[in-house]
């Protein structure tokens, strides 16, 4: 793993995510290392020739570069939409606390989405926010398929009880189901097991832009599942996967009494 520090020139970002008005991406690159992540271009852009999940530049100069930030108050910001900005060298550098720090005089709506516990240690300056919501990524709850997914990651297990955590402290939190991949993600199994501890669920479909790892890393691992996530993945099947898949969420939204909402269409 390459962790180099640099000096950034900006901290907050325009969101180019509907739901937010702003991002900060602490760090550049991630150490969880999921085999699906979409974020690998960031690599190419940032100039490093190590595969994503092999380094990390560290924006040692995050906070300094919060002045004034009045302007933010009552925007809502996300943490982050490239990297995590809780994953493991923020226990170190603890950039992604100074930051928060730095904010909580402007109020701004904070979201949060992490697959990392590490952000319970940040629980006493969350709550200085009057809206704030923490979320974490979980698409499985097998902690054998999570560690050959995610291998940097922390367990489901570890994430759902850092869920409690935060919930018991009065933050709002949420579980993002994404990207729902075939045979791995078992959708019933994460609503039993987040559902008290978590006020709201998000799901979005297995992405195809990610799906050349994917496959590879299928064709490797479980060759007996590749034909289905072919036949998935060509265009002329894809609507038709969306479809039953929203139908599918929509009866265990029901059934299990859950707030949430479906990030992708069925069309």
């Amino acid at each position: 793993m390459q962790i180099q520090e640099i000096q950034a020139k900006s901290i907050i970002a325009p969101s180019k995510i509907p739901s937010c008005d702003y991002a900060i991406n602490p760090y550049t690159g991630c150490q969880h290392s999921c085999i699906y992540c979409y974020a690998d271009y960031m690599g190419f852009y940032s100039g490093h020739c190590e595969p994503w999940g092999q380094f990390v530049d560290v924006k040692i100069n995050g906070a300094e570069l919060i002045d004034d930030c009045q302007k933010y108050r009552g925007q809502e910001i996300m943490f982050s939409s490239v990297t995590d900005a809780y994953q493991p060298i923020e226990k170190k550098y603890k950039l992604t606390r100074q930051i928060l720090e730095k904010l909580v005089p402007c109020q701004p709506k904070i979201t949060i989405l992490t697959k990392s516990t590490l952000v319970t240690r940040d629980i006493d300056i969350l709550k200085q926010f009057e809206n704030v919501q923490v979320g974490f990524s979980l698409i499985t709850t097998n902690p054998e398929h999570q560690k050959m997914l995610e291998p940097g990651a922390n367990s489901p297990s570890e994430r759902l009880e850092a869920l409690a955590q935060l919930k018991t402290a009065g933050i709002k939190t949420s579980i993002f189901v994404a990207p729902i991949l075939p045979y791995f993600t078992k959708l019933e199994d994460i609503i039993k097991a987040g559902a008290d501890r978590a006020d709201y669920f998000l799901f979005d479909a297995f992405n195809r832009k990610s799906s050349k790892k994917v496959l590879s890393f299928i064709a490797k691992s479980y060759p007996q599942w590749l034909p289905k996530y072919e036949y998935v993945l060509r265009d002329e099947n894809y609507k038709e996967y969306k479809s039953k898949l929203k139908e599918h969420i929509d009866k265990l939204m029901i059934e299990y009494k859950i707030k949430g909402k479906i990030l992708f269409s069925g069309k």
